[in-house]
């Protein structure tokens, strides 16, 4: 066997680098940022414009991805580039939903726009939602499973609100709770836009 030439050593792994560290946690992120929002690879590929199969690479940690391919990744999470490598670097329990986030944009028509602000993958006991009602616009609901009750709180403008054969007028700043396994409705009394904060309990 040949001499190992003096003072070198030899090492069955080499070290880690601080890219692979970020490498391997930026995977974790990503891979969280999907499941929190519900998404399959097939739609962060498609929001991203990154190939499904780079995409399962990154989060299999098996990839190290382009300053482009990274930057688009964040884009359709909502957040910076820096954001997204930061909280690869650091992990936050903290979980954000973002304004621009389109999939959270439950509806979106003539009578209202409904934007969710609860995660997509939370235990549906209970949904928080973001509601704008165009003027002479009405959110129309149908009875929920027995036992929901609904919490409104008026932001802007005035409703009428009605649950079963119950009736009531709020303005800025009044909140009501109502049962919500009855047909009820929501309907913009005002002559501008009315902006409102809906939490719905299901039991």
């Amino acid at each position: 066997m040949p001499a190992k030439p003096r003072g070198s050593r030899q090492s069955a792994t080499p070290p880690a680098t601080k890219q692979d560290s970020i490498n391997e946690d930026l995977g974790r992120r990503v891979k969280k940022l999907r499941g929190d929002r519900g998404w399959s690879l097939e739609e962060l590929a498609s929001a991203s414009g990154v190939s499904r199969s780079m995409l399962s690479e990154i989060e299999r940690e098996r990839a190290n991805p382009t300053l482009s391919v990274t930057y688009r990744i964040a884009s359709a999470f909502g957040l910076t580039l820096q954001e997204l490598i930061e909280s690869a670097d650091s992990a936050s329990s903290i979980q954000i939903i973002r304004a621009n986030e389109r999939a959270q944009i439950f509806r979106k028509d003539k009578q209202c726009q409904i934007r969710t602000l609860s995660p997509l993958n939370m235990e549906k006991d209970v949904e928080f939602y973001e509601v704008r009602l165009p003027v002479n616009g009405a959110l129309r609901s149908q009875p929920h499973v027995d036992g929901t009750r609904e919490f409104l709180t008026v932001e802007e403008g005035s409703v009428e609100l009605e649950s079963g054969s119950s009736r009531e007028v709020l303005g800025k700043g009044d909140s009501a709770t109502y049962r919500a396994d009855v047909d009820h409705t929501i309907a913009n009394t005002g002559k501008a836009e009315a902006l409102l904060f809906l939490v719905v309990i299901y039991r």
